[in-house]
């Protein structure tokens, strides 16, 4: 049995998540230790025990140590399996953060997949759900994965009770890619609230297009949930580049809006294939990918460095790393899996 030190790195969930998956698409029995040993309350919380519980199901895994709080476990997966499941985090854990566990996973199964997922969709911490949709899942797809996404319902922190379906179309492999980037297209965002008087998006999206030329869909509803927050991606003719901001109390709609547009212009004028959020999602992906693949990227952060540890101690492939003007150049040759 393969061991993974929860505590390397970030030290964080992302350890668990990716470990999950690929343990699960490898059906590679590991054991993780430390697990979120550097956050303030360590162990499992709702997100990861919905992960986990989730994989259980879709993959007939087997589990050790699995409870709230948890530092320890071990995971026996199966095989994968078709069919249409339900998951409810319990809070406003992040659904997008569960999707980091489930999505390479369930990419390859041999019949489709349909998950309903309820908890947070714009929540601290993780990426929106509109930045799966629109960023993730879109460079995704040009490597051979196929999955749609639709939000059905908001969740903010902390009452969360958003609602998504996600749809997953099985695939045998993945191509590796060279991402670069091409010419701008167009630069696209939605402003979004819940229970808020409705000039707040409308600020945040006035002050996007203050620093970026940006067309913001505006997003004004009643629900179960309050909270508000804006996320943009930019169009290239290779790649898509994404930021987010969310609001709180006492945070002005100008400064959500700034915040987001003067991340994504960072993106933009840096050159970059992939904003800093992108690239350390797509590790797994490249690491399981037949051929070669690159991209650049203006910073190694922690989530980087420690999916790419991750995928060399459960792939075993290697990721090389070139520091080329001010941007760095990611590269590696995937393993080439296939079902």
């Amino acid at each position: 049995m393969l061991t993974i030190d929860g505590s390397y790195g970030e030290g964080g969930g992302q350890i668990l998540r990716t470990s999950l998956a690929l343990a699960t698409l490898l059906k590679t029995p590991v054991k993780i230790t430390k697990i979120r040993a550097n956050r303030p309350k360590p162990g499992l919380a709702n997100q990861h025990l919905a992960c986990i519980k989730a994989l259980q199901t879709i993959a007939n895994a087997r589990v050790k140590g699995v409870k709230l709080g948890s530092t320890e476990i071990e995971f026996y997966p199966g095989k994968i399996r078709g069919g249409s499941f339900k998951i409810d985090i319990g809070t406003a854990g992040s659904i997008s953060l569960v999707l980091q566990a489930l999505s390479l996973p369930c990419g390859f199964a041999d019949e489709e997949i349909k998950l309903t997922i309820k908890g947070g969709t714009d929540v601290a911490w993780s990426p929106p759900i509109d930045y799966v949709k629109n960023v993730t899942y879109v460079i995704l797809k040009k490597m051979g994965f196929e999955a749609s996404l639709d939000l059905i319902k908001r969740g903010y922190y902390p009452k969360g009770n958003g609602l998504v379906n996600v749809e997953f179309f099985p695939t045998k492999k993945l191509r590796g890619i060279n991402i670069e980037r091409g010419e701008l297209i167009e630069i696209k965002g939605i402003a979004h609230s819940l229970n808020l008087p409705c000039h707040i998006v409308e600020r945040e999206a006035k002050a996007a297009k203050e620093i970026l030329p940006c067309e913001v869909k505006l997003e004004c509803k009643k629900n179960f949930s309050t909270g508000t927050g804006i996320v943009l991606w930019a169009n290239f003719g290779k790649t898509v580049l994404g930021s987010s901001s969310l609001g709180e109390r006492g945070k002005p709609a100008e400064k959500v809006g700034k915040e987001a547009a003067l991340d994504l212009k960072k993106e933009i004028e840096s050159q970059v294939s992939l904003d800093i959020h992108m690239a350390d999602q797509i590790i797994p992906f490249l690491a399981i990918a037949k051929g070669n693949s690159s991209f650049t990227v203006r910073k190694i952060t922690k989530h980087l460095e420690t999916n790419i540890y991750i995928v060399e101690k459960i792939v075993g492939n290697r990721f090389e790393i070139e520091k080329k003007d001010k941007l760095y150049v990611v590269k590696c040759r995937g393993s080439g899996f296939s079902i």
